[in-house]
């Protein structure tokens, strides 16, 4: 399974930044100084997508369904 993130290195197109990309939201992308920076400001981003959509009643894209059952079969949890 692909990383549900593309990450590039600074070059021109770039603007000299590390570029992160969501595969699973199109459009939602952010730059950092370092490729950390880059995936964290990912994050917010993406977590602003997804609230925009719980306020507008938008829906999520098909491809986060398919990530997120993907996550839940793989992962166990321990009853409290």
């Amino acid at each position: 399974m692909p990383e549900p993130y593309r990450l590039r290195g600074p070059s021109e197109e770039t603007e000299d930044m590390y570029l992160a990309e969501a595969r699973a939201f199109e459009g939602c992308r952010a730059w950092g100084a370092t490729a950390e920076e880059a995936l964290w400001n990912l994050e917010g981003v993406v977590a602003d997508y997804i609230a925009s959509c719980e306020q507008h009643g938008d829906p999520l894209p098909a491809t986060v369904a398919a990530v997120e059952s993907t996550r839940l079969d793989r992962c166990s949890f321990d009853e409290a």
